[in-house]
């Protein structure tokens, strides 16, 4: 064998050289394997421990690097660095389904996660957001709940459409999201080709101490392309990877995929009278009400080079907030505050802000220490408070002012209703405000294929129930369709 001083030699995770890829360390050619190849044993140790859990929710998803550059003045509505005029800001981002495991199809009908670290000067600042402005429920108490219906039975280990439409027709806030879920826009042609939105409601400060509002909408500048239900269960046979292998290869080519940041803004008093709960995760705010304001531009522009490393292992949170920038009422995103940061330390350790994708390119003070996987060195002193120089809280220049008031008794009830709040109206809306006859007959076809696949009584009869609290023809079309298919069988 010729010998090529120009190729890197192999060597073990420490270093050292190592003198075959091909055969293990035996006695003789023909003998048996001795337990002193360490290399050999390196190499199948590693390759027993290299799957890390999964993620509960969307486990199957890729993602790339990038940057959003601010191209508006909005320094009015939030002092946060990243938001002022010309601010460029390195990002990474993550796409995926909701439901299905690591190994699932990228085009089975699902929302799809869209979410975006921002490397900010003074810290990471995430988004944890998804290709749809509403979602299924409003509290965190059923989120649990709601996954675990969308998931696996524990008895066949199948996805079952019975339970997940037991669930849906049980919470009837779930009908604007199903609405949405079941028309054009439930499976997006591609990543590229779609909205990301915060869903959530946030609060934006300004450098006055002034209080905003804000919902968060990244308009695609390709433009928003979906597949039909024929098109995706193709696509599911054909290349299960067809969304991750679209985005990789667009970004290798140097088509940037790229979107524009708009912000719905509603002044702080006004949430009090507005006729919809604006925190309701499952409400939008009509752009009549509050129009979208352009503030800057998001670009990919970077794959991976380890998506294991860098994207697997990007850990993103929404309890990743910056000066300027705030929580909402929301009860869901309250919930989220605790349970992403908890399912980080499970599925990465306790220091997976340590991991190059999720260390932060700012400096980092912290008086965090020891832990396994621990890489930021600690020195003393490791408490506060203390007179030996270690870093000290500044609330002067970094204020609890991104905060709002509370009071009441404890109680546990939903959201109190406002004059055009219910869990039906908006759903209607988009089916006929926003979709022609065409999408609404596609509607129609998608729903009654969906019961058709294993929906059983009970629940079949309330999900005819649900639809027709949402629409009474679209109902009545659905309850029509699904028994012509049964009588058909």
């Amino acid at each position: 064998m010729m010998r090529n001083d120009k190729t890197n030699p192999t060597t073990t995770d420490a270093g050292i050289p190592v003198a075959s890829d091909d055969n293990s360390l035996t006695i003789g050619p023909d003998g048996p394997i001795l337990l002193h190849d360490h290399y050999l044993i390196e190499q199948m140790a590693n390759f027993n421990r290299e799957r890390i859990p999964e993620r509960q929710p969307h486990a199957k998803g890729s993602g790339a690097f990038g940057y959003f550059q601010v191209t508006e003045d909005v320094s009015k509505y939030t002092k946060a660095a990243l938001f002022q005029p010309g601010v460029k800001t390195d990002v990474v981002m993550r796409f995926s389904t909701v439901a299905g495991e690591r190994g699932s199809p990228d085009t089975w009908r699902d929302p799809r996660g869209f979410a975006i670290k921002f490397y900010t000067s003074e810290g990471n600042y995430d988004m944890v957001g998804n290709n749809t402005p509403m979602f299924f429920i409003r509290d965190p108490m059923k989120f649990q709940h709601f996954i675990r219906s969308q998931k696996r039975r524990a008895d066949n280990n199948l996805r079952d459409h019975d339970m997940q439409w037991d669930f849906w027709t049980l919470s009837p806030e779930s009908a604007h999201q199903v609405t949405w879920l079941m028309g054009d826009r439930g499976i997006p042609k591609s990543w590229r080709k779609m909205n990301g939105y915060s869903s959530h409601t946030y609060l934006w400060v300004n450098a006055k101490g002034e209080k905003f509002w804000v919902k968060y909408h990244f308009k695609s500048d390709l433009g928003v392309e979906c597949l039909t239900q024929q098109d995706g269960d193709a696509l599911a046979g054909i290349d299960g990877d067809y969304h991750t292998r679209d985005l990789f290869d667009a970004i290798k080519q140097g088509n940037f995929p790229s979107w524009t940041l708009f912000m719905q803004i509603m002044p702080f008093a006004e949430a009090e009278s507005y006729r919809y709960n604006p925190f309701d995760l499952t409400k939008v705010w009509p752009h009549a009400d509050y129009p979208l304001i352009k503030v800057g531009k998001l670009v990919l522009d970077r794959n991976p080079a380890d998506n294991h490393a860098e994207i697997e292992q990007a850990a993103f949170e929404p309890n990743n907030l910056v000066p300027g920038i705030g929580l909402s009422p929301d009860k869901m995103l309250i919930g989220r505050i605790f349970a992403y940061a908890d399912a980080h330390r499970a599925r990465l350790g306790v220091n997976y802000k340590q991991i190059p994708v999720n260390a932060p390119h700012s400096p980092v003070n912290s008086y965090s220490k020891d832990g396994a996987m621990r890489i930021n060195k600690v020195s003393d002193p490791v408490y506060a408070p203390n007179s030996k120089g270690g870093p000290k809280a500044d609330g002067e220049r970094y204020p609890t002012d991104s905060a709002w008031s509370a009071s009441g008794e404890m109680v546990r009830a939903s959201y109190t209703l406002r004059k055009d709040d219910d869990d039906y109206g908006q759903a209607n809306a988009l089916i006929n405000k926003v979709m022609d006859q065409a999408a609404r007959d596609r509607l129609v076809s998608n729903v009654a294929g969906h019961l058709l696949a294993g929906v059983s009584e009970p629940v079949l009869s309330r999900a005819f129930e649900y639809w027709r609290h949402i629409d009474a023809v679209i109902g009545q079309r659905i309850e029509e369709k699904v028994k012509a298919g049964q009588a058909g069988k």
